[in-house]
């Protein structure tokens, strides 16, 4: 039996998210299925995956073949870099420790950059808040001029409104 590993849409309509799944390469995207190895939600900044890694592995090593988006997402989370050090501690190449090793700084530096990536949004979402309250302060500053002014000629109008019955009153007395 050939497998696959793809992913299966759940989700409403204009928000998907995925489970991760092994499934027969005859078996519809949302049919039945092997196991479920992980989800993937592409909705966050960045996309949130949650996988079983030693399972994925597993399937990987066994032959399981995994779709293009799939194949992008495990590379992202490591499993063909595994793949790749497990291989050369079979050859012989370095020892299980040393793989070990490289695997764990590439995932520090992974983890280093995903926190980049977050304080770099964060900061974009205070920036853009902070140039949203300037723009409105700036706005309620233009209007509070307007309608200060507007207050100024209604009550020089009145002034004047008020100064000529008296003027015209002082003029009659003469």
């Amino acid at each position: 039996m050939a497998t696959k590993i793809r992913l299966q849409r759940g989700g409403r309509k204009n928000y998907a998210f995925y489970s991760i799944v092994i499934a027969d390469v005859r078996a519809p995207r949302d049919g039945k299925f092997t196991e479920k190895i992980g989800t993937y939600n592409p909705n966050t900044n960045p996309a949130t995956v949650d996988l079983n890694f030693e399972r994925a592995l597993a399937w990987v090593e066994m032959g399981a073949q995994p779709t293009d988006t799939v194949r992008n997402i495990l590379s992202k989370e490591g499993v063909y870099l595994m793949k790749h050090l497990k291989g050369g501690v079979k050859k012989g190449a370095f020892t299980e420790e040393e793989a070990q090793k490289k695997f764990q700084a590439w995932k520090d530096a992974k983890v280093k950059g995903l926190e980049a990536v977050k304080a770099n949004v964060a900061d974009a979402k205070k920036k853009a808040a902070a140039a949203a309250l300037e723009a409105e302060k700036k706005v309620n500053e233009a209007i509070a001029k307007k309608v200060a002014e507007k207050k100024a000629a209604a009550e020089a109008a009145k002034a004047e409104a008020e100064a000529a019955p008296a003027e015209e009153a002082t003029e009659a007395a003469e």
